[in-house]
Formats: structure tokens, C-alpha cells, sequence
């Protein structure tokens, strides 16, 4: 009979034929370092995303909508290469969205910031 080695440590497994792992512990510790690499860029990529609507939110706050200087927004940490996605308007002027806060640049160093018209409980509702 062959000898199983437990896939995370090299340990003898003892137990079912199936059986891969010689514990929970190890059993976890190879998913998850199985899991870190593939992941590690999304990981990255939803982080810049969340700082970017932190940032927005506390820029406008209560308000409907904001002027800010890019400086402002770069000094916190705002990347303008990451969004979630773009809406046009009438007018023809983009604007870029991270989640519910979006941006409309006025000018090289203006940017206007708003919050998408969106029902409170859109979500609330949909699992009840």
C-alpha cells in the first residue's frame, strides 16, 4: 500500500483513501496560499478602488456636489486610473464613477464631485 503525504507539510496522512490533508490546519494553509497568488491582483485593484471612494465620500460629504482641486484628491491618496465605470451626459461631458461618487473634471485642476441618483433602499429591498 502506498504511503499518502499530506500536500501542505509531507507528513504521512492516516485516515480515508481520499483523504489529502493531515489536518484542518493544514488543510487551510494550502488553500489559502493556493489562493493568495491568483487573487493578489484583484486584492490590490478593490483596495485602490475602496481608498478612491473613501476619498470621494469625504469630499462631499452631505453635500450633493463639490468642486475640489486634483491636489486635494491626489493628497489623499486618489488614483485616477482606477474607476468602476463612466456615465455621459447630455451635454456630452464624462463623467467617472468609483461605486455611487463620481467625478467630472472642469478643468486641468478642477474636478466636480457627485453622488448618483440611486433610491436609499434599492438593495434593502431586493432580499426582503
Amino acid at each position: 500500500m502506498e504511503k499518502r503525504m499530506c500536500l501542505a507539510c509531507g507528513e504521512p496522512v492516516i485516515g480515508r483513501s481520499d483523504k489529502r490533508f493531515c489536518d484542518d490546519g493544514c488543510r487551510n494553509a494550502y488553500n489559502n496560499k493556493r489562493n493568495s497568488l491568483p487573487n493578489s491582483f484583484m486584492r490590490k485593484i478593490n483596495d485602490i478602488l475602496k481608498r478612491n471612494r473613501q476619498v470621494l465620500g469625504k469630499v462631499l460629504g452631505n453635500e450633493k456636489m463639490q468642486k475640489v482641486s486634483r491636489e486635494k484628491l491626489l493628497s489623499k491618496g486618489f488614483d485616477f486610473d482606477f474607476f468602476t465605470n463612466q456615465l455621459s451626459n447630455a451635454k456630452g461631458q464624462i463623467y467617472f464613477f468609483v461605486y455611487e461618487f463620481g467625478y467630472l473634471q472642469l478643468d486641468e485642476e478642477l474636478f466636480l464631485v457627485v453622488r448618483q441618483k440611486t433610491p436609499e433602499n434599492v438593495f434593502q429591498n431586493r432580499f426582503v
